[in-house]
């Protein structure tokens, strides 16, 4: 798998090594299709300089999907979705700037003795445990220069189904970090630490952020979500008309 950057944006990365922490400035060409194999492999990655470059950069990857690869497709049945997991850290201790890293896998159902909380954002899913684990998770959910948060189903924001475009993507995190928000006064679950951790490391783009959300709202966007995630929904005005309104708040340069 290549690595890729973009000149218009901050440094990019992605594969299924662990992602590294020095500044690389990759020029290859991001593949159309992206494969993603089932069980025993490690988790892909994408890195950027923050978590709206991150949403910009995959907004711009329109011709990019991420799909199961012909081996997955062969062993199993029926739909197959994606797990996502979302690290900030630090290059190192003494650096006040955090990166952005997602992760994905295909979810692997558990075996019925494991003991797994399916819901909790601090806990890797089942699926990141089938082969070594990279670097930057091997901490915790939370240390001194890493912090991971993984994406839980809720009835707004289930799993993605694959296969998924780069835009679509970008759009369901954008709906985690929406449902994130709703739950800032609820201290009952950990769901609120993205929005919370989002804030923290880039407080310069919070206002930003928070304006871009209450477009989606406003607009429509979340009917747009359940759409792309599978969910049946009334008839709405046309898809490349709500996509274009989804996207603009993170790329406002190239869609608005």
């Amino acid at each position: 798998m290549k690595h890729v950057t973009y000149s218009s944006y901050s440094i990019s990365a992605f594969g299924f090594h662990s992602p590294s922490i020095d500044i690389i400035m990759m020029r290859d060409p991001l593949p159309n299709i992206i494969a993603l194999p089932y069980g025993k492999c490690p988790p892909m990655h994408i890195q950027a300089t923050s978590w709206r470059q991150l949403l910009k950069l995959m907004a711009k990857l329109s011709a990019t999907q991420i799909e199961p690869s012909v081996e997955a497709s062969a062993v199993t049945k029926g739909e197959l979705n994606l797990r996502t997991v979302v690290q900030f850290f630090k290059v190192h201790h003494a650096s006040s700037d955090w990166r952005t890293v997602i992760y994905l896998t295909i979810d692997y159902p558990p075996p019925p003795e494991h003991r797994y909380a399916n819901g909790d954002v601090n806990v890797l899913p089942y699926s990141y445990n089938l082969s070594s684990l990279p670097t930057l998770l091997r901490d915790g959910p939370a240390s001194q220069v890493s912090k991971y948060y993984t994406i839980p189903a809720t009835s707004r924001t289930p799993l993605p189904k694959l296969p998924i475009t780069m835009p679509s993507m970008a759009m369901y995190l954008a709906s985690a970090l929406e449902d994130s928000r709703r739950a800032l006064n609820d201290t009952s679950s950990g769901v609120r630490r993205l929005a919370k951790m989002v804030d923290q490391f880039y407080p310069n783009e919070e206002d930003t952020a928070a304006a871009g959300e209450e477009e989606v709202r406003r607009r429509g966007g979340r009917a747009l979500i359940g759409r792309l995630m599978g969910r049946a929904s009334k008839p709405q005005r046309g898809r490349n008309a709500d996509v274009y309104d989804l996207v603009t708040p993170f790329v406002p340069d190239e869609w608005g």
